[in-house]
């Protein structure tokens, strides 16, 4: 684990290229210390070669202080003029290098203001110690031009790493949101056919179950009857694993071989589930209210899994063997509402058994619509599901 107190040594790579810019600075000083006043050429003298050691020993230090090694490179400029020196773009070698870092790494104000002042400065010591020529002048105009030209670079090289940093940042954060979005699926899509392998087990478990219950206690008194309840229990767990088998077909990769594809159950299959119970022992009264009109396939899919498992709660908990299912087909709303007048106590339910996700799954599928599901035990007794699911308007009907 990296310790973020602790600067690390540079690169190689990186000193060698301080080494390089800074030998570099120290050659352009001594040649601009060469040329003489009355621009002819001469050796370096001592003043030349103090002015380059002094600017280029601090060059390495304008990355962590730009502002303090500007302060010293500008100094170093404007005691050309008082030693004897010709003040030339190349003498202010160290100046120009130092103005492009500040440009890179500091605000744009700061460093406009930083940069005129040098500029000024420059100028000024040189008009202090001596009279300016038409010749001079331009000179000293390219002298001062030359940081300014520097913090124009800089701002540019500054202005593209912000545009590169700021693509590298949308870029990290759409895939990371693409990482969520998948991840967020992958749970939609696990908590779906959690719930529909419940409802599944539930209601199939428990009709056969109730089947091998009734078949048990008929045994010996009435062999037909108990052949006739085995029979049933055959064909409810047949009809279990071809459910499982097409629930669990979604998990198929893509390659895998195509299942027989089956219309998802919703109202239209209704009849048939309540026989599935009225064979397990348990009568269901339907009373419709309303024009009944098509759902689209998800509130269709919905409407029949909740009263599915509301009939499968009936079978397993309310120790009665009858229950009431009741459609109310609304302008916008269908409400459908599941009761039992049962005491709670279930012979085939065992005590131990720890509570299970009926309940839940069945408000998360009318949530899921925009619907609302309220479940509880009646003043009356018995049991009640209630749940609201919102339909499309009936033709004729305005919005």
């Amino acid at each position: 684990m990296t310790n973020r107190g602790v600067s690390l040594p540079r690169p190689r790579r990186a000193w060698w290229r301080e080494g390089a810019v800074t030998a570099t600075a120290f050659a352009l000083c001594l040649v601009g210390g060469v040329i003489q006043l009355d621009d002819t050429l001469s050796a370096p003298r001592a003043a030349a070669y103090l002015i380059a050691v002094v600017s280029c020993a601090v060059l390495p230090l304008r990355h962590r202080a730009p502002l303090a090694t500007m302060a010293v490179t500008t100094a170093c400029g404007m005691l050309v003029a008082p030693l004897d020196l010709l003040l030339t773009p190349l003498i202010v070698a160290p100046a120009v290098i130092t103005a492009y870092s500040l440009a890179v790494r500091t605000e744009r104000r700061l460093t406009t203001a930083v940069l005129l002042t040098s500029a000024a400065l420059l100028v000024a010591s040189t008009a202090l110690f001596g009279d300016l020529s038409w010749q001079d002048a331009s000179r000293l105009g390219i002298v001062a031009a030359f940081p300014l030209v520097a913090g124009v670079l800089g701002h540019s090289a500054q202005n593209r790493r912000a545009y590169l940093a700021a693509v590298e940042e949308r870029a990290r954060r759409a895939e990371e949101s693409r990482d969520s979005e998948a991840r967020r699926r992958v749970a939609e899509e696990r908590v779906h056919i959690a719930r529909e392998l419940h409802d599944l087990v539930a209601h199939q478990i428990t009709l056969a179950s109730a089947q091998a219950t009734v078949a048990d206690h008929l045994f010996d008194a009435r062999p037909e009857q108990a052949r006739q309840s085995l029979k049933q229990l055959v064909e409810t767990t047949g009809n279990a694993l071809d459910d499982l088998r097409a629930t669990v077909g979604l998990l198929r990769q893509s390659g895998d071989a195509d299942a027989p594809a089956e219309p998802a159950p919703g109202l239209a299959l209704l009849p048939t589930l309540l026989e599935s119970f009225r064979r397990a022992g348990l009568e269901v009264a339907v009373h419709e209210e309303g024009a009944a009109r098509s759902l689209p396939p998800g509130a269709d899919l919905t409407a029949y899994r909740i009263i599915q498992e509301a009939l499968t709660n009936v079978t397993k908990h309310a120790g009665t063997g009858s229950a009431r299912v009741q459609l109310a087909w609304g302008r916008d709303r269908l409400t459908i509402t599941v009761v039992d007048d049962g005491d709670g106590v279930s012979a085939s339910a065992a005590p131990e058994r720890p509570p299970g996700y009926g309940l839940i799954g069945m408000r998360e599928r009318a949530a899921a619509l925009g619907g609302h599901l309220s479940a509880g035990r009646r003043p009356e007794g018995g049991f009640r599901v209630s749940t609201e699911l919102p339909v499309p308007l009936a033709e004729g009907d305005a919005p």
